[in-house]
C-alpha cells in the first residue's frame, strides 16, 4: 500500500512531499499516525523526559497598525487603551519572574508605528544591564519585517543591532498560514509568508536560535497546512552547520472567541482534539530536521496535550506565568510548576526544566508558585 510505503520513508527520516503527507493525514488512522511520530521522537529523544519551561509572556505595547482579524489584543494608536510598558514595569514583572524560578522573557508587541530599531536595542540594553542573566526570547519575524522597514535597513542588520544589545533567540510569531492567501485575509497588515521566512533565514546565519509556529484551523485548506511545513523544513535545511535553526515546531488551533474573523466572517475554530493529536503527529513526520515539537496545552488543555506526548511531541512548552494575546481569544487554560510537572507523570514521562536552548537546567531551590487554575 501506498501508505505503508510513506510510513517507512518517514521513519528513515525522508522528506515527504506536501502531496504524500496530505495523503497520509487524510486516510491513515490516528493510532499508526501516533505510532509512527512516537517512534521518531524516540530515534531523536531516546529517553523518557518531556522538558518544559519557566517564562513570561509580556508585552512592549498592544498599540498595532497590522489590525490581524483574528486579534482582540491589539488597540490602534492613540486608544485610551494603548500602553508602551515601562521600565518599572518590566522591573516588576522580571523580579516576579526570578522569584517563580523563571529566567527568561518572551517578549513581544504589536507594530507600533513609532516604536524602531534604536527603541528595542535600548530596551534590551536596560533590561541585560538590569537584570545580567534574563534571557530574551523576543520579538519575533512580523516585529523585525516591521523594525526593518521603519530603519530603511535590512533584516540582518537589524538582528545584528538586536542581537548585540541582548536579544538570545527569536519565537516564531507571527507565522499562522505562510500562503500569502490566507495572509492577506487574516493578517494583511504583516510581513508576508516570504519575508517570514527570510527573516527566519537572516537569524540562522547569525546563529540566532529560533522557534516556528502554525496557527490552523480557520480559513487556511489541508493542503496550505502542508506548504507551510514544507516551507518550514526547508529554510530548516538551509541553515549553517553550526546554527540550531529552528529549535522547536509549535502548532496551535485558532482561538476565536471574539475576534472579527468570528463576529464578521463567522469563522469558527474547526479543530477537534483528534485533529490536534493528528496534526503534532504528521508535524514529527514532515519535519524530521526539527528537533523539538511542542504540545499547545494553553490551547488545546491537559488531556489533548498529554496524549500528544504519545503521538510525537516532547515537549510540554511553558507554564506561562503572564499570556495576554492568545488568552485574549478564548484560551482559558493555566499551569503551575507544580501541575505541569504533575501532568507530564501521569502521560507516563519524567518532567525536566529546560532553558530556551533546550538545556536541563536545575530546578530551583525555592520558588514560589502561581495561584491559578488549570
Amino acid at each position: 500500500m501506498v501508505s505503508e510505503q510513506l510510513l517507512k520513508r518517514a521513519l528513515e527520516f525522508d522528506f515527504l512531499s506536501a502531496e504524500e503527507g496530505q495523503f497520509l493525514y487524510e486516510t491513515v488512522p490516528t493510532a499508526e499516525l501516533m505510532d509512527v511520530a512516537f517512534r521518531m521522537r524516540k530515534v531523536l529523544h531516546p529517553d523518557n523526559n518531556v522538558t518544559w519551561i519557566i517564562d513570561r509572556n509580556l508585552n512592549t505595547t498592544n498599540v498595532c497598525i497590522a489590525n490581524c482579524k483574528f486579534c482582540n489584543f491589539y488597540r490602534i494608536p492613540g486608544h485610551a487603551e494603548s500602553y508602551i510598558t515601562t521600565i518599572e514595569q518590566y522591573k516588576g514583572k522580571i523580579e516576579e519572574t526570578f522569584r517563580y524560578g523563571g529566567e527568561q522573557l518572551l517578549l513581544q508587541g504589536g507594530h507600533h508605528p513609532d516604536l524602531g530599531l534604536d527603541y528595542y536595542a535600548g530596551l534590551f540594553r536596560e533590561l541585560k544591564k538590569l537584570f545580567p542573566t534574563l534571557k530574551l526570547h523576543a520579538l519575533g519575524p512580523p516585529e523585525i519585517a516591521h523594525i526593518t522597514k521603519l530603519a530603511g535597513s535590512t533584516h540582518t542588520e537589524v538582528l545584528r543591532t538586536l542581537h548585540d544589545a541582548g536579544l538570545d533567540s527569536l519565537p516564531g510569531a507571527g507565522a499562522e498560514i505562510l500562503n500569502d492567501r490566507v495572509r492577506r485575509l487574516i493578517s494583511k497588515g504583516k510581513c508576508s509568508g516570504r519575508e517570514w521566512l527570510d527573516v527566519m533565514r537572516a537569524a540562522h546565519q547569525l546563529n540566532i536560535t529560533t522557534s516556528a509556529t502554525m496557527m490552523f484551523g480557520h480559513i487556511e485548506t489541508v493542503a496550505e497546512r502542508f506548504e507551510h511545513l514544507v516551507w518550514l523544513r526547508q529554510v530548516q535545511s538551509e541553515k549553517p552547520a553550526n546554527a540550531k535553526g529552528f529549535i522547536a515546531f509549535i502548532p496551535w488551533p485558532f482561538q476565536d472567541e471574539g475576534t472579527l474573523l468570528n463576529r464578521i466572517k463567522g469563522v469558527h475554530n474547526t479543530v477537534t482534539g483528534e485533529d490536534y493529536i493528528r496534526t503534532i503527529a504528521i508535524s514529527r513526520i514532515m519535519l524530521p530536521n526539527i528537533q523539538n515539537i511542542q504540545a499547545s496545552w494553553l490551547t488545546v488543555g491537559k488531556e489533548i496535550a498529554q496524549i500528544c506526548l504519545h503521538a510525537g511531541a516532547n515537549d510540554f512548552g511553558s507554564i506561562m506565568i503572564e499570556e495576554n494575546v492568545v488568552s485574549a481569544a478564548g484560551a482559558p487554560h493555566r499551569f503551575t510548576s507544580n501541575g505541569i510537572q504533575e501532568a507530564i507523570r501521569e502521560a507516563g514521562f519524567i518532567p525536566k526544566l529546560r532553558t530556551q536552548q533546550y538545556e536541563h537546567r536545575q530546578m530551583p531551590d525555592v520558588m514560589e508558585q502561581q495561584v491559578i487554575n488549570y
